[in-house]
């Protein structure tokens, strides 16, 4: 049997050893690859994982902003509340923002975020019962506001027939003059009393009068007020005597005080003219309780 080539032996060796150097060298760089795709896959799973979390806080976060822009009063328990629940959606975006997050991190997040959707959940409960509550208690005191409208208007409506009704019934009491009548006269340095009908010797009027019967207007004493206008239709009074007919003051000429007894009583009135007469037509007319009674002319030559 012919002896195995030492040389041939040691070249196997070499071989095979370079056979299982290469094979332990694949081993370790299947090994790395598949470590490396694995640790890839997982650094993909917590950026998504991050990404989902932060646009869940943000979604929360506008759910509360959206009761924010309800314009509701807020209970002060209401308003604690929401605070709480902002300074946790603070806590976590800073903690999502950090660059490294571990699994047992990004667990403590979702198990945040999924109270604080239960919180955001029961709170806008609340705001939406607050909100219906605001409405029904509106609508009531619009229903309120619109009784009390209508009862003003009512009164006022009331009031406004009581004033007219009244107007009505003063215009009813005015006293009115019948048999009206007007002489000039002249007064004598004796005192004596001259009936005349020139202007240039006249220096008074007397004015007779009587008061149609009104069985409306109440027994008494009254004011009566005259204003006396001469041909050319100015008055003749001092500029401090005024009395008031609806509302506005109006100068008189002279008054006296009459006595009415609903009767045929003859009032006279007597009035000095300060200037002196001229040719003409006078015209005198008389005022009781801010109403015309009547009104009478004479002619002077």
């Amino acid at each position: 049997m012919q002896e195995q080539d030492p040389v041939n032996k040691v070249d196997r060796n070499k071989v095979y050893f370079l056979v299982i150097v290469i094979a332990a060298l694949l081993g370790i760089n299947a090994y790395l690859y598949f470590k490396d795709k694995q640790q890839s896959n997982r650094f993909v799973t917590v950026s998504t994982e991050k990404d989902r979390l932060n646009l869940e806080v943000e979604k929360i976060e506008a759910e509360l902003d959206k009761v924010n822009s309800l314009n509701i009063t807020l209970s002060d328990k209401l308003q604690e509340e929401q605070k709480l629940a902002r300074d946790k959606i603070n806590e976590l975006k800073i903690s999502l923002k950090k660059g490294k997050l571990t699994q047992g991190d990004l667990i403590s997040a979702q198990k945040q975020i999924t109270a604080l959707k239960e919180f955001v959940k029961n709170y806008n409960d609340q705001i939406t019962r607050l909100e219906k509550e605001n409405s029904y208690l509106k609508s009531e005191r619009d229903s309120l506001k619109n009784t009390t409208e209508l009862i003003t208007q009512k009164a006022e409506a009331l009031e406004q027939q009581n004033e007219n009704l009244n107007a009505k019934v003063k215009v009813g009491e005015a006293l009115k003059t019948s048999n009206i009548s007007i002489a000039a006269y002249r007064v004598k340095s004796t005192g004596k009393t001259i009936l005349v009908t020139k202007a240039n010797a006249a220096n008074k009027f007397v004015i007779n009068f009587a008061v149609a019967s009104n069985e409306l207007a109440e027994k008494g004493f009254r004011k009566v007020f005259l204003r006396v206008f001469d041909p050319a239709g100015n008055l003749i009074a001092n500029d401090s005597d005024f009395f008031e007919v609806d509302g506005q003051q109006m100068q008189y000429s002279n008054k006296l005080q009459i006595s009415y007894n609903n009767d045929d009583t003859i009032f006279n009135a007597e009035w000095t003219n300060p200037k002196e007469f001229i040719k003409g037509t006078y015209s005198v007319i008389l005022y009781c309780d801010g109403f015309e009674m009547g009104k009478g002319q004479i002619v002077l030559k």
